[in-house]
């Protein structure tokens, strides 16, 4: 069970949280356990310690809805007091019958109903002496990093994805609002700010890129304008969810100048014109290799992440070798892979010519192999030289850090394992030089202390 460290008093009640799926969920449950603990409660990380338990559920595809399902009925074997939320929660006469003893059950970013659910459940007791919490609010990250959301919902209507649905169209955040909690995580530590939301390179579109005041001027509500303040705030920054629009190319210059991150996560899905028009996605990849050439070509340094999927309904073999060369020509760097999942409520599930499981599983098998011969060739170009690192974990005995480069996402890419770090601790920024590379690490030395 994931919770905020136990800081519970005999007299306040406390709460236990299960965070499932994806960042910008974990970021709902960092807003749920900040208002909380905003109003005098405390929490646990063992089910038998809470008075409740909290579970956000991913409802994304149905393997995700199994395992929130799985994690409810735990929750209540383990403490019998549970309240649901999250993007599952949509489907809430499905959770009451597989769960009838749920307290409660609210959708995703339902924040006020979450808390005011708890507060029927276990009412609070206020305390002005403990009831403080950080200015940036309680995370479930590591201090050194922290997901920053900016928008919610989407407007895209891919064919296999019921996002608007669960979450709405996209609603962006004001400009302030984004980079006065940009400015309060960096004070707080953060040294790494992962930007996230449905569709990243979207920001403010909804909005149409209306100003809002921070300190004393005018701020536009633009993807551009965002990713250049939040360049001055003297920590990483790492862009997730991005589109490959026309206005991502000026964006390139800001990472070559070394103002944020040389990294794209652009979730392509697929590469052949006739799966990208049945997922309803932008079907011209060639303009999009072009593009990325010109990236590559501004900033060097660029390294991209994507997901695909495969075994999309008509999905031919034809198609799935143009994906694989797609892959290759653009050279992408870190590769996820999914099989096709219907999911309940996609358009998808309604098109002809369904590719059997044993193929799905084939493709996927595949298109990961050629993935990981693509990462093992870019990752040993990274061989020789001194980098910047990030330590996640240190060893002492072992005299050994483990940390991530600029071309590496918490969770989802690989990891810098650096011999000869002595002194260090999680957090700090330090100075490796690359020895040795495998499929998806570097390995390296400390040279120099931190920079």
């Amino acid at each position: 069970m994931t919770s905020s460290p136990d800081t519970s008093s005999s007299n306040a009640p406390v709460i236990g949280l299960v965070s499932l799926g994806c960042p910008k969920a974990l970021v709902d449950s960092e807003r749920i356990l900040t208002t909380l603990r905003a109003q005098g409660y405390q929490f646990s990380p063992h089910y038998q310690g809470a008075d409740l338990v909290i579970v956000n559920t991913c409802g994304f595809i149905d393997s995700a809805k199994a395992e929130s399902l799985d994690a409810i009925g735990e929750a209540i074997s383990e403490n019998g007091r549970v309240i649901v939320t999250g993007c599952l929660g949509v489907e809430e006469d499905m959770i009451r019958t597989t769960h009838p003893r749920v307290l409660a059950v609210t959708g995703p970013q339902q924040y006020e109903q979450v808390v005011n659910a708890v507060h029927a459940a276990a009412p609070p007791k206020h305390d002005p002496y403990l009831d403080l919490v950080p200015e940036q609010g309680l995370k479930l990250t590591p201090r050194h990093y922290s997901y920053l959301k900016i928008s919610e919902g989407c407007s895209n209507r891919c064919s296999f994805c019921i996002i608007p649905s669960i979450r709405g169209d996209l609603v962006s955040r004001p400009m302030a609002n984004v980079l006065y909690e940009a400015e309060r995580l960096v004070a707080a530590g953060t040294r790494e700010l992962l930007v996230i939301s449905q569709d990243t390179s979207a920001y403010g579109q909804d909005l149409r890129y209306a100003t809002s005041r921070f300190r004393g001027r005018d701020v536009r509500a633009r993807f551009f304008d965002m990713c250049e303040e939040l360049g001055q705030l003297g920590a990483w920054v790492r862009l997730h969810y991005v589109y490959p629009y026309p206005h991502v190319d000026g964006v390139i210059d800001l990472m070559a100048d070394g103002r944020i991150l040389p990294y794209l996560d652009i979730p392509f899905q697929h590469a052949a014109p006739d799966v990208l028009r049945a997922m309803r996605r932008p079907a011209n990849q060639e303009k999009t290799l072009e593009r990325i050439g010109k990236w590559r070509r501004t900033c060097p340094d660029l390294a991209i992440r994507s997901t695909f999927i495969v075994g999309f309904p008509g999905e031919t073999e034809d198609d799935f070798e143009r994906l694989l060369d797609w892959i290759e020509e653009a050279g992408i760097d870190r590769a996820g892979c999914f099989t096709f999942e219907p999911v309940a409520g996609a358009r998808a599930n309604r098109l002809e010519n369904q590719i059997p499981e044993p193929l799905k599983k084939e493709r996927f098998e595949r298109l990961m192999q050629k993935a990981q011969e693509i990462s093992i060739r870019r990752l040993s170009r990274r061989v020789g030289r001194t980098i910047d690192v990030l330590v996640d974990d240190v060893d002492p005995l072992e005299n050994q850090a483990t940390g991530r480069s600029k071309w590496d996402a918490p969770d989802v890419d690989g990891v810098v394992v650096v011999e000869g770090a002595s002194n260090v601790k999680p957090g700090d920024m330090i100075r490796a030089r690359i020895t040795d590379s495998d499929a998806y690490d570097l390995f390296g030395f400390m040279e120099g202390g931190q920079p």
